[in-house]
């Protein structure tokens, strides 16, 4: 039986990692798929020296690439996967991941457990400590925090299906047709946080998004930006942070979460200050709020979501708030 699935590579400059997550690919238990690479102008020959070894429409699964000209980010890289995908489904996949040979398989049986189901998040190991988790999915919380709750910890202990707030594009499926509607990854983002902006949008609209411990992944982290905290990605979370919150939550419960969300953004401002990133911090703030005001057809339509569906997303707020902070 055809499984209709597109895997699809976002390519930034990922040479050190990219042949072999594609190796992986090639690996897997089930092969009728298609790998599609979108390589956002890279510097580096990465997806060249790739198509040397996995041409263009050969193969199988078949791989196909789409060349940027010009660096436009991972939302927009991925939305130029999806629209070129011939499946029902698509696979984000990193660049610098390498899936175990069930992978695909598991994520597709999954992704049709319901069809209220509209993502599912792998289990992302770190792969220099394999025992070790990396991603779990991601929750969100009233402090404006998206975050993994799974980081660093024993990988042992993530090894049930759970619901979470949304999918880590780093390693997930999705389901093409309600991707569409929901209008895609919002490329304003440029990179960060773009997949918890998604995984809200379609909470609102009722979906779910959960976790499978089946579908598992080794992820190195941080290959296309370099390092866990540096100004590139310092920048972009945090303006990134304030334009979601702009975007997904009603007025009301900006409000009533006001005195959450200046903790979180004064926790972090500490944080980074320590780091000799406060500067830095408090522009990244600033450019969020302009971004806020560039994208206002953006912000949902909160008259018409029923009153009840409000106050059941604050309430998941609020627990993920205990569960970042105990």
């Amino acid at each position: 039986m055809a499984i209709k699935i597109s895997v699809i590579i976002p390519n930034y400059n990922g040479k050190q990692y990219l042949k072999k997550c594609v190796d992986s690919l090639f690996k897997q238990s089930v092969r009728s798929f298609e790998i599609v690479i979108v390589d956002d102008a890279s510097t580096d020959n990465s997806a060249e020296d790739l198509e040397k070894v996995y041409p263009q429409n050969s193969g199988f699964p078949i791989v196909r690439y789409l060349c940027h000209s010009e660096n436009k980010g991972f939302a927009a890289s991925v939305n130029d996967g999806i629209k070129a995908a011939v499946s029902d489904y698509v696979i984000l996949l990193n660049n610098d991941t390498v899936a175990d040979k069930e992978f695909v398989r598991s994520l597709w049986k999954d992704i049709r457990r319901a069809e209220d189901v509209f993502s599912v998040s792998a289990k992302m190991l770190n792969m220099h400590e394999p025992g070790k988790m990396d991603d779990a999915g991601d929750l969100f919380c009233a402090m404006g925090w998206a975050f993994s709750d799974a980081r660093d910890k024993a990988a042992e202990s993530f090894n049930r299906y759970r619901e979470v707030f949304s999918a880590c594009g780093g390693a997930a499926i999705y389901r093409k047709d309600a991707l569409i509607r929901l209008g895609g990854f919002d490329e304003a983002h440029f990179a960060y946080l773009e997949d918890v902006d998604l995984g809200y949008r379609a909470k609102w609209q009722g979906y779910r998004n959960i976790y499978s411990p089946k579908a598992v992944v080794l992820h190195a982290g941080s290959g296309s930006s370099g390092s866990r905290y540096n100004e590139f990605k310092l920048r972009l979370t945090v303006r990134n942070q304030v334009y979601l919150i702009y975007k997904n939550m009603p007025g009301w419960q900006i409000a009533f979460n006001f005195p959450l969300l200046l903790a979180g953004w004064m926790i972090k401002l500490v944080f980074f200050a320590k780091k000799g990133m406060g500067s830095a911090y408090i522009r990244a703030f600033m450019e969020g709020i302009r971004l806020c005001r560039e994208n206002k057809d953006k912000r949902l339509c909160f008259s018409k979501l029923s009153f009840k569906r409000q106050l059941l997303m604050e309430a998941e707020l609020i627990a993920n708030t205990f569960r970042r902070v105990m």
